[in-house]
């Protein structure tokens, strides 16, 4: 059982990695819009909470290690002192919230618990670490800092989405598979 746990886990920061190698999309405010926050989300609806949260903290560590994997090939030390560190930083904790709202929301159908727990832990949660983080580093005013990250919000309502898809489709193919939901859920 530890060995498919640590598998999990190792694939879910793999794919957070490989996500990141879809091209980002550059903007204005020199955070680019990218895919890994659906890595997040999936990590943690899949794995939940904990799970979820140390598959995030191997990917970020890697990440420090100097490994090219956040979107655009960045990795090392850097990236924690740009306008994207927040994000960053905030990957397992937003990972854990989200798992943890999935598992409080185990009651209802798998497509609108995951779709409400992506909202609050891959939006919400992770919205709080990015707006902190481009504050520190920008310098702006929070209102400002909050309005910048405003433009990214449609496009992770889509991955939230998303998330809701793939986690009813798992659940449907492979019940069990979703740390997240009874067995029975549909």
């Amino acid at each position: 059982m530890k060995d498919k746990i640590l598998v999990q886990i190792a694939l879910y920061a793999a794919l957070i990695a490989a996500l990141g190698f879809i091209p980002p999309v550059p903007f204005v405010t020199g955070i680019p819009i990218t895919a890994q926050t659906l890595g997040v989300m999936l990590a943690g609806v899949m794995l939940g909470p904990w799970r979820g949260a140390a598959a995030m903290l191997l990917f970020i560590f890697v990440v420090a290690l100097g490994a090219p994997l956040l979107s655009g090939g960045r990795g090392g030390l850097g990236v924690f002192v740009s306008p994207t560190a927040g994000f960053a930083i905030g990957f397992p904790f937003a990972a854990f919230a989200t798992g943890y709202m999935a598992l409080w929301l185990r009651r209802l159908p798998t497509f609108p618990a995951a779709l409400i727990a992506s909202l609050f832990g891959g939006i919400v949660v992770l919205y709080v670490f990015g707006i902190v983080g481009f504050k520190l580093v920008s310098g702006r005013e929070w209102w400002d800092a909050t309005t910048v990250m405003a433009v990214f919000i449609p496009g992770d309502l889509v991955k939230a989405v998303i998330t809701g898809l793939v986690a009813q489709a798992v659940v449907r193919g492979l019940p069990g598979a979703v740390a997240t939901r009874p067995v029975d859920a549909a």
